[in-house]
């Protein structure tokens, strides 16, 4: 459907203004459907993020700088995520050896399984994109990599 018709717009001052509000729509509109993907496995998109960062890692530890450098979502607390998952079971915090004034996350068995678990899904997440033939996709990711200059 057109944003137009998406959000009852007729007029935009530009194609600039247009290309924006797509964009900007069309992120909210993925991300409500990845957050109904992840909600049957107790995790938010920004916890489900430093999951895959761990992962990435494991076995070796990660420090909250380095979670807060490759998360998605800039502006997520880090340190608050990363004590949630710690509730959760999901991840193990503790004092660095090398410097103790950092603290290393690793992912725990629990974690990778949970991780495991959602990777089974990866088809659900796919159909997301699946009105896009794999040319669109890449010129989709060659325009949006270009947009951020």
């Amino acid at each position: 459907m057109k944003i137009e018709e998406e959000i009852s717009q007729l007029k935009f001052r530009n194609n600039n203004h247009k290309s924006a509000v797509n964009v900007i729509y069309t992120f909210n509109w993925l991300y409500e459907r990845h957050m109904e993907l992840l909600k049957p496995f107790g995790v938010t998109i920004p916890q489900f993020n430093i999951l895959r960062i761990l992962r990435g890692q494991h076995p070796k530890p990660a420090n909250v700088k380095l979670l807060k450098e490759r998360m998605m979502d800039k502006m997520s607390d880090a340190s608050r995520l990363v004590e949630k998952l710690r509730a959760k079971g999901l991840v193990d915090r503790r004092i660095c050896d090398k410097d103790r004034r950092n603290v290393d996350v690793l992912i725990t068995e629990d974690g990778l399984k949970l991780l495991e678990n959602i990777d089974e899904y990866e088809t659900e997440f796919d159909k997301l994109t699946a009105n896009l033939s794999n040319d669109e996709m890449d010129q989709l990711n060659s325009l949006l990599d270009k947009m951020r200059g």
